[in-house]
């Protein structure tokens, strides 16, 4: 069967494309963030604008015996999406929501924004969504990896606030999922990440109330005091308020730093989430008794703030139109050794280019039962961001020896700042990981939705150093 690149009047609302017809490489390409493109080619892209649009695709794909791929946000660094040979579904120009009043939840399909275009629409009525801190970041795939967002720290992962989905199976069926009906596919649509085993339309998630006296603070090292600074904080922030929403961050200041006379520092951001000026003077407190203050270059004192100046500190520090290499690593162990391992990739980094390394924790919190069980007290996450696809093997490589140290102390990684085409790293538990194949097993025994990204071998969930 071959349809015309044009909407299609009785199958597809949408655009379809071939591969080979007039605007197929601009559809494969569209909207991917990282300008690092795989060279992977589907077989054909549906742009759906319905709901309807997404059901008759999958069914075109059952008719074709192609497998399906999925693209929401485009923010996925490794492409997940775009296979070969497969139906590229991109669902940038499907993008509704819907607001209840009575139950706080809103309904929004994949392709939506988390900070533009989700956040923009809820402000008007005083609610949030804990979303992506990249304001462009979709909100399909963001969920379906369980969710690093505002307040990680203290409210757990973002996928807890989902409350249903709406899904087209493998069988080109529209199915609801939530924790009385087919929750199996519920469960793994929380945390799963890539292979989730269907196509999600909406998200219906339990929005929370704006802070109303959102307030931060920042303090800025040498980058040569990383490790004391950093093993102070891993191991003082245990004990802070869960409404801190705390990170380390080691970077390349864009703003003037008395004393610094340019390269890396090493900061420590902290932002209140509370409704009072008293609350964020009580939550932020544990920071004055940081015992380096002294040795700082810079000290941001708390100052009111709101979401979107918050968001527009991360939007700047992502730019699009480069190319991203991205790690991360749950670790655990003594704070003084994992601090010294992190060596190379905190004040070693390469210093002509954009990125920063970060510090994500996490408060212990009993959450509901969900596939994204995967986490220590610490994540560490590291971006290099470069426009030279000459440089893509160097730092492809210098992301390997700078990680290489960490391995010791290494549980797993974040589906979110992961590329297991690159290295293969744990994302799940190993019950979660039992538990997601036997839903996909069940729900497309047939392999219709693209299976996890990684190498020849395909990704087994392990740390690939440890079957070396």
């Amino acid at each position: 069967m071959t349809i015309s690149a044009t909407p299609v009047g009785t199958r597809f609302t949408g655009p379809y494309y071939v591969r080979g017809e007039d605007g197929y490489e601009a559809a494969r390409l569209a909207r991917i963030f990282s300008t690092r493109h795989p060279k992977r080619y589907p077989a054909a892209i549906l742009v759906p604008h319905t709901e309807q649009d997404i059901i008759e695709g999958v069914r075109l794909a059952q008719e074709q015996g192609w497998q399906v791929g999925v693209r929401a946000g485009g923010h996925s660094f490794p492409v997940w999406g775009m296979r070969d040979n497969a139906l590229l579904i991109d669902l940038g120009e499907f993008k509704e929501m819907e607001y209840d009043h009575e139950t706080h939840i809103v309904s929004v399909t994949p392709a939506v924004q988390g900070g533009v275009e989700l956040n923009t629409y809820l402000q008007p009525h005083g609610r949030f969504f804990a979303g992506g801190r990249c304001p462009t970041v979709g909100v399909g795939g963001f969920l379906l990896q369980g969710g690093i967002g505002w307040n990680f720290r203290g409210w757990g992962w973002a996928v807890e606030r989902l409350v249903a989905i709406d899904v087209v199976t493998a069988a080109g069926e529209l199915v609801r999922a939530d924790e009385s009906q087919n929750a199996d596919l519920f469960w793994a649509a929380r945390g799963c990440g890539p292979g989730f085993p269907g196509l999600i339309t909406r998200f219906h998630i339990h929005t929370r109330a704006i802070p109303q006296a959102l307030t931060t603070t920042k303090q800025f090292f040498p980058i040569e005091r990383y490790a004391e600074v950093l093993a102070w904080l891993n191991e003082a922030q245990k004990a802070m308020p869960k409404d801190n929403d705390l990170l380390g961050i080691s970077f390349q200041p864009d703003f003037e730093i008395p004393g610094h006379s340019g390269g890396y520092v090493f900061g420590i951001s902290a932002t209140a989430y509370c409704d009072t000026a008293e609350e964020a003077q009580t939550i932020l407190a544990p920071l004055a008794d940081n015992p380096f203050l002294t040795d700082a270059l810079l000290v941001v004192p708390p100052t009111p703030t709101t979401l979107a100046d918050e968001y527009a500190f991360v939007d700047a520090a992502h730019p699009a139109g480069y190319r991203y290499r991205v790690e991360s690593a749950w670790v655990d162990g003594p704070h003084t050794d994992i601090a010294s391992a992190l060596k190379m990739l905190v004040a070693e980094r390469p210093i002509h280019e954009k990125g920063y390394t970060f510090f994500q924790y996490a408060l212990p919190i009993d959450g509901p039962d969900i596939a994204m069980s995967m986490r220590t007290d610490l994540m560490v996450g590291a971006y290099i961001i470069y426009s030279n696809p000459e440089d893509d093997e160097h730092y492809r490589q210098w992301a390997l020896d700078a990680m290489k140290p960490l391995e010791p102390y290494s549980v797993g990684q974040y589906w979110g700042d992961s590329d297991q085409e690159h290295r293969e790293v744990r994302c799940l538990t190993d019950e979660a990981w039992s538990r997601v194949r036997d839903v996909r097993r069940a729900w497309d025994p047939d392999q219709r939705f693209v299976d996890y990204l990684a190498g020849p071998d395909g990704y087994q969930n392990r740390n690939g150093w440890q079957e070396a």
